[in-house]
Parts: C-alpha cells; sequence; structure tokens
C-alpha cells in the first residue's frame, strides 16, 4: 500500500538525496527526515536549509522506525555501506539507491541484504548540476526529469510501487528497463559525456600550460556549455566510470574511430563529408530537443 512517510532516512545529503528530501517534504509526504553522512559541516547545514530534522552516524539509531533508506553517496561506497546497515533494516524498510550504475549496485545488493533484497528497488534519477553538497539541494530538481526503475525479479510489487510514487511526488517522470540496458544507454549518454569534458578540460590546459588561464578568459558560451559538467565531483564521477568500466570502455572505442574518420576529412580537405557529417549531428540534436518536455520550475 502507497503511503506518506513517517520517516526517511537519507545516507548522503547532497545535491541528489538533500533534492530528494526537500522536494517530499515539500510535497508533504514525509514526517520526518534523518540524515546520515561524512561530514558534520555538511549534515549541520543540511538542518540549517531545513533539509532533515536530525542527523547521526549511528546506524541502528537511524534506521530504528525507518519506513524508507534512501542511499545517495557515490558508487564506489555502496558496498560498505548495504553491508553496514544490513543487520539494522526493519522487515518492511525500503531500500533504494540513486547511483548512475545499476548492475554492481544489484550485484553488491545481492551479497549483503540477503532476505531483505524483495524491498532493495534500484533507482537513477537522470538530474543533477555541477554542484555538490546540501547547499546546492533544490526541492525543483527533478521536475519532469526521468527517473529509471531497474527492479529485481525478487521485488515486492508494493514496494516498487512506493518508490516510484515518492519520485512521482518529486515531480518527476518514472520509467523501468532492465540493469543491463541501464547501464549500456547511461554509458553513452551520461558517463561518456562527463569523460569527454573532463578531458576536454585537461587538454587546454596541457596545451597552453601557463596560458591557460589566460586563454580561458576569452572563451565564449560555446566551451562554457561543453565543459559545464567538468566542475562535477571527481571522486562520484571516478566511481562511476569504475563502476561502468567495460560498457563506458565500448563507448570510447567508438568515439575514437568517429574522431580518426573526422580527422581523415579535415586532412582531405572533404567539404561535403564535413558538412554532412555537421548536418547529421545537427539535424539529430533539433529533433531531440523538439521531442523534449520543457522543464517546469
Amino acid at each position: 500500500m502507497i503511503k506518506c512517510l513517517d520517516k526517511l532516512v537519507v545516507i548522503g545529503v547532497g545535491l541528489i538525496g538533500g533534492s530528494f528530501a526537500l522536494a517530499l517534504r515539500q510535497a508533504g509526504q514525509v514526517s520526518h527526515i534523518t540524515g546520515i553522512g561524512r561530514s558534520r559541516q555538511n549534515l549541520q547545514c543540511a538542518i540549517e536549509l531545513g533539509i532533515i530534522d536530525d542527523y547521526t552516524n549511528d546506524f541502528p539509531k537511524a534506521l530504528s522506525g525507518a519506513d524508507f533508506v534512501l542511499l545517495a553517496t557515490p558508487v564506489g561506497q555502496n558496498a560498505r555501506i548495504l553491508q553496514q546497515i544490513a543487520p539494522h533494516l526493519e522487515k518492511h524498510t525500503i531500500v533504494s539507491d540513486v547511483g548512475s550504475t545499476k548492475q554492481n549496485v544489484i550485484n553488491t545488493a545481492r551479497e549483503h541484504l540477503g532476505n531483505h533484497l524483495p524491498f532493495f528497488i534500484p533507482a537513477h534519477p537522470i538530474a543533477g548540476t555541477e554542484f555538490s553538497g546540501a547547499g546546492a539541494a533544490d526541492p525543483a530538481l527533478f521536475k519532469n526529469k526521468p527517473v529509471i526503475l531497474t527492479p529485481l525479479p525478487e521485488n515486492h510489487a508494493a514496494a516498487i510501487d512506493q518508490v516510484a510514487f515518492l519520485w512521482q511526488q518529486c515531480g518527476a517522470v518514472v520509467s523501468s528497463m532492465t540493469p543491463a540496458q541501464h547501464d549500456q544507454v547511461l554509458a553513452a549518454i551520461s558517463h561518456l559525456p562527463h569523460l569527454l569534458a573532463f578531458a576536454l578540460m585537461n587538454h587546454i590546459s596541457m596545451v597552453s600550460g601557463d596560458q591557460a588561464m589566460a586563454n580561458l578568459q576569452l572563451a565564449g558560451t560555446s566551451l562554457i556549455d561543453m565543459t559545464r559538467i567538468a566542475g562535477s565531483s571527481p571522486e562520484m564521477w571516478r566511481d562511476i566510470c569504475l563502476d561502468n568500466r567495460d560498457a563506458l570502455i565500448d563507448k570510447i572505442t567508438v568515439y575514437q574511430h568517429l574522431l580518426t574518420n573526422l580527422q581523415d576529412l579535415l586532412c582531405q580537405s572533404n567539404h561535403t563529408a564535413l558538412e554532412q557529417f555537421f548536418t547529421q549531428a545537427r539535424d539529430t540534436r533539433h529533433q531531440w530537443q523538439a521531442t523534449r518536455k520543457p522543464i517546469v520550475k
């Protein structure tokens, strides 16, 4: 049965975890929110911003009476946290994550959650900014944004419905796919773009050397737009890239072939092929933009 939450526990009160908490509070879907995290300063900030009601790193205390636990930490921490919370979960406490990779967290959940696996519902909100920490939390972050669930055969239908309902209350558009499909798709549309943004900033720094900062003062919105996500958390993206390594390596290989082809066209001064290359990209982007739903604040 779908219900409002008496107690939500957010492990990792940053951009995503904090925004989830704020959105549910604003929607009147939660009575009490407890935060868990590594930084006391960040947790105190979350208290002051009204994101959480209290915080503790005492797992038995935090999980007592919890209806829902949101795991919103870098994916590299999943194994440690799932192992720590497993002994203290109450019978019907739902656990969900927000990780950008799904197959590894599911394997980890199978290893550590045991009989509680039916209540572990993997999820991924495709929303965010380059900012982090409780101060970046925004209750409107998920408005009209996709949230992908990758439910397991063992999951209770009611638990899946509860997770979908909560994300919908945050304004998100919820859909489902298999974990393998998710990791392949996200490697192409999220993980590779982040990798390329980091690489482009490092390329500019390497080529320009001591002149890099001076040269960047001349940059326009094209570079700003292309590299915005290079301001994202290095720890988080290190873990995501390693977690989805195989799929990402495949995408990099294809992209390298595309760059080599583009280099050949330039070397050949192939006006026609270059224009066709750019036209195809432009038309694909225009079609994508025309079918995107506007973001409502």
